[in-house]
């Protein structure tokens, strides 16, 4: 199994979140799977963009309400 590394933005505003995502994800490498935690609304739509943007994958969002958990993959 993939070691995860975990980032709890509850409780941040956008851009917050993607901004605390960016920056835990510099050091890994290529491949490392990140685990974020989110309740910011807007959390759907900016991290999916910000995937797409820098060339990581999002592999799964998952959660009900306004709590949501992002796995991402560091793109290469």
């Amino acid at each position: 199994m993939d070691d995860v590394t975990e980032l709890d933005a509850r409780g941040l505003l956008c851009p917050l979140p993607v901004l605390k995502a960016r920056k835990r994800l510099q050091p890994l490498a290529p491949g490392a799977l990140l685990a974020m935690l989110a309740d910011d609304p807007a959390a759907v739509i900016d991290v999916p963009h910000f995937c797409a943007e820098q060339g990581h994958e999002l592999v799964e969002m998952t959660g009900e309400g306004p709590e949501r958990r992002f796995l991402i993959r560091k793109g290469g």
